[in-house]
């Protein structure tokens, strides 16, 4: 089998990165780590179901939240349609509930990225292998 030119290794490593920043656990997946994927989307998806539930989607706030929303849009382009519907403000949420659900948002956007860095990293040293072989 003849090595895959620059190109191509470039086009695999965006494919596997953009796949695990729309659905978690999605480079690994191509990769064909389906336990890890599987153990990724769980803690990703539940964490960040966890920090809405306690906080309310108005933890996800574009204008008042730079920071956390920064954070947070790593887990995937779904934060960026909720970001779209509490921009307004109509979701207000104060106090510890409000803290504790950024926190919990922000953390699992930053563990996502932790995964896609894990899983280009992944796709680039199976690349580099094939290619010795």
């Amino acid at each position: 089998m003849p090595p895959r030119s620059k190109e191509n290794h470039f086009v695999l490593l965006l494919t596997v990165g953009l796949a695990g920043w729309l659905v978690p656990g999605g480079g690994h997946f191509i990769l064909k780590e389906r336990a890890r994927a599987i153990i990724i989307f769980a803690a990703i998806v539940l964490t960040f179901a966890a920090g809405l539930y306690i906080g309310s989607i108005g933890v996800v706030n574009p204008v008042t939240g730079k920071l956390a929303y920064t954070a947070q849009i790593m887990n995937s382009p779904a934060v960026a349609i909720i970001g779209h519907f509490t921009k307004q403000g109509e979701y207000s949420v104060f106090g510890k509930p409000n803290e504790i659900g950024q926190i919990y948002t922000s953390i699992t956007g930053l563990l996502n990225l932790l995964c896609i860095v894990n899983a280009v990293y992944l796709a680039h040293l199976k690349e580099t292998e094939h290619a010795r072989a």
